[in-house]
């Protein structure tokens, strides 16, 4: 889905100009999004498969939420919006840990350049998985992986996770494993 994003200036900053998410990957312009990690208290950690209809890494293994900051949203609320959208489950703000931020710079083609800086959060909580719902356009499946194997999993390289980047992936999990 097309939506209006804000553009960030060279340091991440709202540079008060806006655009549709497809022209801001057709031209490389720098953008904001949200990454939410959700686990719960037995060190489970929800994750989904892109849908095979996505532009980048379709049919691969992600983090439990991902989405674009529709433009004047703040990240927060992002998160929360792209939860309840992605997978049906209601969060609030009090339940989800800021833990900082990811810069990335990927060109896929010619013009899909994925120019983005991640918000990244925790989402620590108890939930039901046989009540999640998916968002058929954006998510293929979705289930549970104790945090202990998802590790050995994504940094023993293996094909099927979105390739984040092993300081990405190290960082995010030293933050589950504080939990």
């Amino acid at each position: 889905m097309d939506e209006y994003i804000d553009i960030l200036n060279d340091n991440g900053k709202i540079s008060g100009k806006i655009c549709l998410k497809s022209e801001a990957h057709k031209k490389g312009l720098f953008h904001q999004s949200v990454h939410i990690w959700i686990i719960d208290f037995k060190k489970n950690v929800l994750i989904q498969k892109r849908a095979a209809n996505k532009d980048v890494f379709p049919n691969l293994w992600d983090v439990s939420v991902a989405g674009h900051i529709s433009a004047g949203e703040q990240p927060e609320i992002s998160a929360i919006r792209e939860i309840e959208e992605e997978i049906g489950l209601s969060v609030s703000k009090d339940e989800m840990q800021y833990i900082g931020t990811s810069k990335k710079k990927i060109i896929h083609k010619i013009d899909l350049i994925d120019n983005e800086l991640h918000h990244i959060y925790i989402c620590r909580i108890n939930f039901n998985f046989d009540t999640l719902r998916i968002q058929k356009e954006e998510v293929s499946e979705i289930k549970t992986i104790e945090l202990s194997n998802l590790i050995k999993e994504v940094l023993n390289e293996k094909d099927c996770f979105v390739p984040h980047g092993k300081d990405y992936y190290t960082f995010v999990f030293n933050e589950l494993k504080m939990l």
